[in-house]
């Protein structure tokens, strides 16, 4: 079909026709009769394009005061296009990269935190910003920001071959301009605290040495976990799958690589659990909690896929425990997603 048409005053392609073929928008194209011709009645398709999905009712935003941003984040505002923005470079810690030592603040080493005005009812303010962290240093500013109303969305390197190696914790939230400027100060204090406890990043968590050769007892954690686990010379992995519609309009689950796991190693009573879970943009914070609640550590966050519907967020986690305690902390956060067990009442 080789035509450009419009339907409530919106262009549409045939390109965009084949894409919303695809992803199910069956409906709306029923308003294009044959040869594209366009009908009046037709409704517009949900957030087609590029345009910004409709989320409410909109008020007009009022001028953040500096002031205020200063006396609650502890730093020194700078006005843009009035956005409040606090920084706070990272000039305690000398960082080599890619055999550059002592990289300057000014070259990415340096944690922000940025208000705008708020655009719906009730909300004052949103705040975006970037935390540089050293690997001990993360799980203590996650559970702090977690703990004071700060989204945390995203968790990655930025770097190559740096030393230490140096992680940046992507925040958010929305709010008050006190309380989320609070929320970024009692997250840099955590910080400070595990700096002041030791000049230099520590080199791990601080668990005692695995029992190896590993053997888990498979079949009390298959119950927990609701699934049977696979075993090999003695450590235990649960897989546990999710669905979503790929780009391509195919269904993808467990078996492409969209599933939540977790593999545990070591003795039943000293044991370690790494793994992946597949969380909706919407339960990333109630999992992100649950794990930190239970003392598991986050060790990465970010997307495997892009165009995917729903979205699916990937967060990595490794923890120290007895084999029960982790499994079960894993499980209750396992439950906050949509997970295929929710459907089959596993």
């Amino acid at each position: 079909m080789k035509c450009m048409d419009r339907i409530d005053g919106t262009f549409i392609s045939s390109k965009t026709v084949r894409a919303l073929m695809f992803t199910g928008s069956i409906a709306w194209l029923g308003g294009l009769a044959a040869g594209c011709k366009s009908t009046a009645q037709a409704a517009a398709p949900p957030n087609a394009g590029n345009a910004p999905a409709q989320t409410g009712p909109r008020v007009d935003p009022k001028p953040i005061d500096p002031a205020v941003v200063a006396a609650a984040t502890g730093g020194k505002p700078e006005t843009t296009d009035k956005v409040i923005k606090v920084s706070f470079p990272r000039n305690d810690v000398p960082v080599t990269v890619d055999g550059w030592s002592g990289v300057p603040p000014f070259m990415g080493l340096t944690s922000w935190a940025a208000f705008t005005p708020g655009e719906k009812p009730g909300v004052e303010a949103m705040v975006m910003g970037d935390l540089v962290l050293f690997e001990d240093e993360v799980n203590p500013a996650m559970s702090a920001a977690l703990d004071n109303g700060i989204e945390v969305t995203a968790l990655h390197n930025h770097f190559f071959y740096d030393k230490p190696n140096v992680f940046f914790m992507h925040i958010g939230g929305e709010g008050s301009v006190d309380k989320l400027g609070k929320g970024v100060k009692a997250t840099l204090e955590a910080v400070k605290s595990v700096r002041g406890k030791a000049t230099q990043p520590h080199e791990g968590f601080g668990a005692p040495a695995l029992t190896l050769p590993s053997r888990i007892d498979a079949a009390k954690l298959d119950p927990v976990f609701t699934v049977k686990g696979q075993t090999k010379d003695g450590m235990y992995k649960a897989v546990m799958g999710r669905t979503t519609t790929a780009a391509c309009g195919c269904s993808v689950g467990k078996a492409m690589g969209v599933n939540t796991w977790a593999a545990i190693a070591g003795s039943d009573e000293n044991a370690v659990v790494d793994g992946d879970f597949a969380v909706s943009e919407a339960e990333l914070q109630p999992v992100l909690k649950a794990l930190r609640n239970g003392g598991i550590n986050i060790v990465a966050i970010h997307h495997h896929m892009t165009d995917e519907k729903p979205r699916i967020l990937f967060l990595h986690y490794w923890g120290r425990g007895t084999a029960a305690n982790l499994a079960k902390t894993v499980k209750q956060a396992l439950d906050l997603t949509d997970w295929e067990g929710k459907k089959t009442g596993a």
